[in-house]
Parts: structure tokens; C-alpha cells; sequence
């Protein structure tokens, strides 16, 4: 039996997480690029985001190019983190902040919001929003198994 395209629909269209289906359904790297703008907008903008603010650089051009790059190999498009910055771990990396819940609540608030600017299909926002609570999750856990061991390196 052939899998359901994202409308449920019987289809030769990939589901999302399969292949680049996700990168495809994301706009490819134009796409990715107006998510991350938005989140970054909202970022900045949002007053209960300015705890996760704080901890970003002045200028977000790099963290700009950054996310997008890793957001298109997560979702299956070309892996230009790696061929821009080498291979990274979300949860090794993000472990040297005192990282909790509100502020990986706060991450994805502004990622929803962005996620809601975009001209998605209902389903793959939906499906985007609960990928991208995993790695937010991990990287909570790596930086409180970080900072509770007395360890801040």
C-alpha cells in the first residue's frame, strides 16, 4: 500500500519526514529563510521572549543563517549546516545556557508564531511544531544535566 500524502489522500506525494518532503513543504531554503526571519521578528518583539533574547548575540545575521542552514538538512534538504559549520549536536550545543522549560516554551512560541506566518498546510505545521519539540526538549534536559552536575564547560 502506498503511504498518505499530507492530506490524507492516497498520492505518490512523499509524508513528511520522508525524503525531503518536510524541506518541500517548508518553501525549500526560501522558505526556511521567511520561518526564520519571522521567529527572529517575534523574538525580538515579544516581551516574553526576552529572556531567550538575551541569551542570542546582538546581530542575529549568523544565528539567522545558522538555523536556517540546519533546519534545511533536519527537513530533509541539503545539508548546509554541515558544509557551512561542521556537524553539531542541538543538545551538546545548547548545554552551555542554563536552558528550562520557560525558555524551550518560550523557543517555541515564537517558533508557532512564525510557523502561523507561513503559507503551510494546516497538517505540516502541525507536524513542524511537534518535530521541533524533541530537539527543544534534549536540549532542556542536556543543559540541566549540565548545570546541575556542577560541570559548566
Amino acid at each position: 500500500m502506498a503511504p498518505f500524502a499530507q492530506n490524507g489522500s492516497m498520492s505518490d506525494t512523499l509524508p513528511y519526514g520522508t525524503g525531503d518532503a518536510s524541506y518541500q513543504a517548508a518553501g525549500g531554503i526560501d522558505g526556511l529563510r521567511h520561518l526564520v526571519d519571522d521567529f527572529y521578528r517575534l523574538m525580538d518583539e515579544r516581551a516574553e521572549a526576552a529572556a531567550l533574547r538575551a541569551l542570542h548575540p546582538a546581530d542575529l545575521s549568523a544565528s539567522r543563517d545558522k538555523l536556517t542552514c540546519f533546519l534545511s538538512g533536519w527537513l530533509g534538504g541539503p545539508r548546509l549546516f554541515a558544509e557551512k559549520y561542521g556537524s553539531i549536536s542541538i543538545p551538546s550545543f545548547h548545554a552551555q545556557w542554563p536552558i528550562d522549560e520557560a525558555l524551550a516554551e518560550s523557543w517555541l512560541s515564537c517558533m508557532a508564531g512564525a510557523i502561523a506566518l507561513q503559507d503551510y498546510e494546516p497538517a505540516f505545521a502541525d507536524y513542524l511544531l511537534a518535530q521541533l519539540r524533541v530537539p527543544a526538549q534534549r536540549a532542556v534536559q542536556a543543559s540541566q544535566n549540565r548545570h546541575k552536575s556542577g560541570n559548566p564547560t
